[in-house]
């Protein structure tokens, strides 16, 4: 018999803690049950019509059938840095500061992959996106976190995090050499102004660290919010890097496009490692990203006006049925407290009974790390009737805990 063979790069991930939900979610609907899904930040809308069309158009072009330069074709760098000098007022070179990645995930974990030795330590503040720390785990390297504080605007208590993060720096052995932000952010939709990325850029120049700054929502704003770039704080780009997706803005999740910019040295090296990975992205897609990011911009404004009209009617219509929440000023999320009738399951246990009972698939907050416990992510995915039958089935369900 075969004395099989341990491969302790995967030991170290855990178990998904989505993966509970998700399981029961796919055993309903094997028997044919209707969830209501706000689980997963997966975009329901279409691709807009122009940037299908350049994607037909490239596609029936045999010259764009060949491998792709891996860290993106020279058109869509360019159509990068034109994006950033427009929308933030920042100047890039396509050649050396900007590397186009499958998807932002894809190229933080290359990033991730390039950059870290076995041994270094990264700070990720919590709640996080799980793939911010378990990047660096992959990596053998090891992860500092420190929970993070919002006010009812769902905006960051920049006192609490600087204080957090100084002690991090001071009492974690190695010094990190990476700190990792994400504003607006996943799970929690807190969001930041220009004065926290000059504040840590500061802090990342006197206390020698990378900042790697991820704003994959950064156009799904509310209210007047405007969400900046860390590469609008002076000397940003001596230390940080930014990855953004398409996916959000453009209803492009299934066209994995997004890219990372910023510091030389860390684009030098994720451009070098993903030479040696991959041929790039087919150059169509490339072509009508690039579409997507310097073509007409009423698309996005129609998405974010969608999510905004879902999130006002969720909030609204779960508060009738009992479950009051405070509205994001940006993303596709509402992170939301549990009411109080229920705190005492933990967000986990509370979101397995709210979908086998209601039949509303949620994520829990404690799949998030455990500064996350105690809240659920509400992914604003379904459309406004299904909504108000969530409000219906919520209604019933906290009946029950009356």
């Amino acid at each position: 018999m075969f004395d099989e063979i341990e491969f302790e790069k995967i030991k170290r991930l855990p178990k998904y803690v989505f993966a509970a939900i998700n399981e029961i979610k796919l055993d309903m609907r094997h028997h044919n049950e209707d969830v209501i899904d706000f689980s997963m930040g997966n975009p329901d809308g279409p691709t807009p019509e122009h940037i299908i069309q350049k994607l037909c158009e490239s596609a029936h072009k045999p010259k764009n059938h060949g491998y792709s330069a891996s860290k993106g074709i020279y058109k869509l760098r360019l159509g990068i840095c034109n994006w950033y000098k427009k929308k933030y007022n920042v100047d890039l070179d396509p050649n050396a500061e900007v590397c186009v990645s499958m998807g932002s995930k894809e190229g933080y974990v290359h990033l991730v992959q390039a950059i870290t030795n076995p041994g270094d330590t990264a700070v990720v503040p919590e709640p996080a996106y799980p793939i911010h720390y378990y990047a660096f785990i992959m990596n053998g390297a090891n992860v500092a976190r420190f929970g993070i504080a919002w006010n009812e605007q769902m905006e960051l208590d920049e006192d609490h995090f600087f204080k957090n993060l100084s002690r991090s720096l001071k009492e974690t052995i190695p010094k990190p050499k990476f700190v990792v932000v994400n504003f607006p952010h996943n799970p929690t939709t807190t969001v930041v102004n220009k004065s926290f990325y000059t504040k840590l850029v500061d802090m990342a120049k006197k206390e020698r660290f990378y900042i790697i700054s991820d704003i994959a929502y950064a156009d799904l704003c509310f209210d007047g919010y405007k969400t900046p770039s860390i590469l609008e704080a002076d000397g940003a780009k001596d230390v940080a890097v930014e990855t953004y997706t398409l996916s959000k803005s453009y209803n492009m999740a299934g066209w994995r496009i997004g890219f990372v910019v910023g510091n030389k040295k860390i684009i030098e090296a994720l451009q070098k490692i993903k030479s040696w990975i991959d041929y790039g992205i087919y150059t169509p897609m490339q072509i009508a990203s690039t579409i997507a990011l310097e073509g007409p911009q009423d698309c996005v404004q129609e998405i974010k006006s969608k999510y905004e009209k879902r999130m006002e009617i969720l909030i609204k219509s779960f508060g009738d049925a009992g479950w009051k929440m405070n509205k994001p000023k940006a993303s596709m999320f509402i992170w939301a407290k549990l009411p109080p009738c229920v705190q005492h399951l933990g967000s986990l246990e509370f979101s397995k009974r709210l979908l086998k009972e209601a039949k509303i698939a949620l994520s829990p907050g404690v799949g998030f790390g455990e500064h996350g416990e105690g809240y659920v992510r509400i992914a604003l995915i379904e459309n406004e009737n299904r909504i108000r039958q969530a409000a219906r089935n919520l209604k019933l369900f906290l009946k029950n805990f009356e």
